[in-house]
């Protein structure tokens, strides 16, 4: 069975490379599962591409007749599909989810926070109340990373692919060299193949869009 991920057919060029249907592909490239891509416009949004998800964005995996969607769920599935994503030992798998979830729900919102006032707003204001909650995290997390390759279970997983992506949004907004073990742990896990494939299919794939 070929998994289909849905991603747009144009993003802006500051988002290429950064759209989150490259953790999917990641994910897809790391276990050798097979997959191709379909396309859904970010200008005219479909009636059809919201009853598949419901804020009208992207990622969506399809499975046969499963439809999914939200990058973290997409990657909780397939590390159910493959020991390469996921470890089978139950108290590394507990482990592995806490920080899927923890990259998500903890680090990615101030990330995020930081993105829109810096990018998108241009909100010196907004900028200036978001920077002290993205730094306390970082913060937060070097002591954890410090000593580890990988952020779970001993090995590389899905959450290392979650917070490695997450981190590298924020080296690009600049606020990720102030922090040299956690910017280690990113260039270490970007360095994979898996990822350097799956990032160059993503740049080539809105190229073709352009």
């Amino acid at each position: 069975m070929t998994f289909v991920i849905t991603t747009y057919d144009w993003v802006p060029p500051f988002a290429v490379g950064y759209v989150r249907d490259l953790r999917i592909r990641w994910a897809c490239e790391e276990a050798g599962l097979p997959y191709r891509i379909e396309t859904t416009s970010v200008r005219e949004k479909t009636a059809q591409h919201f009853a598949r998800q419901p804020f009208g964005q992207v990622p969506i995996l399809r499975d046969g007749d499963l439809s999914l969607f939200e990058s973290g769920a997409i990657l909780l599935y397939l590390g159910e599909r493959a020991e390469t994503l996921m470890p089978r030992d139950a108290a590394a798998r507990a482990e592995t989810q806490q920080w899927l979830i923890a990259a998500l729900n903890t680090l990615e919102p101030p990330v995020m926070a930081m993105a829109l006032a810096r990018i998108f707003d241009q909100d010196a204001r907004a900028e200036e109340l978001a920077l002290p909650r993205l730094r306390e995290r970082l913060a937060q997390l070097v002591p954890v990373l410090e000593g580890r390759d990988f952020i779970a279970a001993g090995r590389f997983t899905i959450a290392d692919i979650l917070l490695a992506d997450v981190l590298r949004l924020v080296d690009s907004l600049g606020e990720l060299a102030a922090y040299p073990v956690l910017a280690a742990y990113m260039n270490r896990i970007t360095a994979r193949p898996a990822f350097r494939r799956a990032h160059a299919a993503q740049v080539a794939h809105f190229a073709q869009a352009a």
